[in-house]
């Protein structure tokens, strides 16, 4: 993708603070981040988001990078936790339209943000969803 910068970060057309590398993927610092320590694993091949046919062994891989990363945010920076986030399209929260996980360190009461507000569907009402997503 030419004109996509998550491509030019990867293959290192743009300088970005890189924290982990190999033939897959980069993992680098957010220049916009919630916490301290908030990284952005790309892979290297562009794909636009998880529906975009990408293969369980990248896909795989990809949390696995995560799991390093968030790993080393406990031990290194002292994070009391973190957040595994992936997004999936403009109304899901993704502004880049390039398959990316954020990995975001974090610490009891960092009060960074609250995912959703719980809701209380009845049995029906469940029974219906699961129906339609099995």
């Amino acid at each position: 993708m030419d004109n996509c910068i998550f491509c030019k970060l990867a293959s290192g057309e743009i300088p970005t603070t890189k924290v982990y590398e190999d033939e897959l993927c980069i993992a680098s610092l957010d220049i916009n981040p919630a916490a301290p320590g908030h990284t952005l694993i790309i892979p290297k091949a562009h794909h636009q988001d998880l529906t975009d046919n990408m293969d369980e062994t990248l896909l795989g891989h990809l949390f696995s990078v995560a799991a390093i990363i968030g790993r080393r945010g406990k031990e290194r920076l002292n994070a009391d936790g973190f957040n595994v986030i992936q997004n999936n399209g403009t109304a899901a929260g993704q502004s880049v339209m390039h398959f990316h996980v954020h990995v975001i360190p974090r610490y009891e009461n960092d009060g960074i943000f609250e995912f959703w507000k719980p809701t209380s569907p009845d049995a029906k009402e469940l029974a219906v969803v699961a129906e339609k997503l099995s």
